[in-house]
């Protein structure tokens, strides 16, 4: 059975000269993170929180661990849409806590793996179309 996104796109902005771009930044571009503790006590429990969790991915996160998700967004604004969009998709019952942080501090996050420091985290690569 195929599923269904439940999530309505935002409206759309008019159409019209843009203002000019500002130059990438990575105090500037942000990481959206999602931090979830869903209740699985029942059966429809258990698919509220597997459905929020396909929807996150519907909405472009990754899968960090199994109820911490991120995505990159290009600045406040997005990551505000982000956020609008995730609390359309919210279950009930639960905990969900959403978190914004820079560019700039996500290079800066220190990994553990099996009691050893992880090499720091590439930044995906900044693709610039003209």
């Amino acid at each position: 059975m195929a599923r269904t996104k439940r999530y309505q796109p935002l409206p759309t902005k008019p159409e019209g000269p843009r203002p000019p771009s500002r130059p990438l930044s990575g105090y500037r571009l942000m990481w959206v993170l999602v931090m979830f503790d869903l209740p699985v006590d029942t059966q429809e429990a258990v698919k509220a929180a597997n459905d929020f969790r396909h929807d996150l991915l519907d909405l472009g996160f990754e899968r960090c661990q199994y109820s911490v998700y991120l995505r990159f967004v290009e600045g406040r604004e997005q990551a505000d849409t982000t956020t609008r969009r995730v609390q359309a998709v919210l279950p009930n019952g639960g905990k969900v806590y959403v978190l914004y942080f820079t560019d700039k501090q996500y290079a800066g996050i220190i990994r553990f793996e099996n009691r050893k420091r992880r090499p720091k985290a590439e930044n995906p690569e900044q693709f610039q179309l003209f």
